[in-house]
């Protein structure tokens, strides 16, 4: 880590806890303190990034990084300590799955079920139960069901056996 990258880091954690509201700035307007006591760290580890004296550890940046509002991936990336590539987004992968991913496609909810390893007696539940969290461009698999003219059991015995 280069005194560029120490210093491109500190004005954008400064430029978070001024938008945030912490009054860094003044010597006594408490800013610094505020954010160490929220943050649960020392008062000094939050100084000595300020002053670009020293990247705090990876416990106080994830602290930080919750106070401010802000993924750790983001704070790590740009503290230079990971690459975008070496730290991959998870929902990348979820959104836009590589062509030659297993499934080249987003799986179904009882392909995740079988990768997860959910029991046989418990993938129906697990679908309902998930399907009520996803968008609604997601297809349940009653629907599927009665567009098919099949049992809902079939299309999860189906999606259970791989067919």
């Amino acid at each position: 880590m280069t005194s560029q990258d120490l210093d491109a880091f500190a004005a954008w954690v400064e430029d978070l806890m001024r938008d945030r509201g912490y009054d860094i700035d003044s010597p006594r307007g408490g800013g610094k303190s505020r954010i160490a006591d929220e943050a649960g760290v020392h008062r000094a580890a939050v100084t000595r990034l300020l002053q670009r004296q020293s990247m705090p550890d990876l416990e106080t940046t994830r602290r930080l990084a919750r106070v401010l509002g802000v993924p750790v991936r983001e704070m790590l990336i740009r503290s230079g300590r990971l690459t975008a590539e070496e730290l991959a987004d998870p929902h990348d992968h979820l959104a836009s799955p590589a062509p030659d991913a297993e499934f080249g496609r987003r799986p179904t909810l009882e392909e995740v079920a079988d990768l997860l390893g959910i029991p046989a007696d418990r993938r129906e539940m697990f679908v309902k139960v998930v399907e009520q969290f996803l968008p609604h461009e997601a297809e349940p698999v009653a629907q599927r069901a009665e567009e098919a003219r099949t049992p809902v059991e079939t299309v999860v015995g189906r999606a259970i056996a791989g067919d």
